[in-house]
């Protein structure tokens, strides 16, 4: 019994790593809208921006990460470079951010190695 049900966990643990990474693209009527992360600064940990999901959905940004990357500070903040909101938080988490008004946005995700990563998108109504 005990075996089945560490095979089964596994399973159903697999498979929602899986759809985590894959579901997030959606169509365009309003549903999830990947966010594209790029690596701004490396110092030689090797590249982690596969680890860091971001989308939005409307007004709500969501991001996840998928692997343990220490306290990870995020900063959204308009195009033009005025804050919009801060946190930080210990991954593997996931967070998500109401952003009130429409326009262009930049999300920078900071590593306790200071390696910096950035998504750049779009809120509409």
């Amino acid at each position: 019994m005990v075996l089945m049900l560490c095979l089964i966990l596994s399973a159903a643990f697999s498979y929602a790593h899986g759809a985590a990474r894959t579901g997030i693209p959606k169509n365009e009527k309003g549903n999830d809208v990947p966010i594209t992360v790029i690596a701004k600064v490396t110092h030689g940990d090797g590249n982690r921006s596969e680890s860091i999901l971001a989308s939005i959905d409307g007004h709500v940004l969501s991001v996840v990460f998928t692997e343990d990357l220490g306290q990870v500070a995020i900063d959204i903040s308009t195009a033009a470079g005025t804050s919009v909101d801060y946190n930080s938080i210990h991954t593997p988490n996931g967070v998500n951010f109401y952003i009130p008004n429409t326009g262009s946005y930049v999300v920078t995700f900071t590593l306790p190695n200071n390696d910096v990563y950035y998504g750049e998108f779009e809120v509409t109504d």
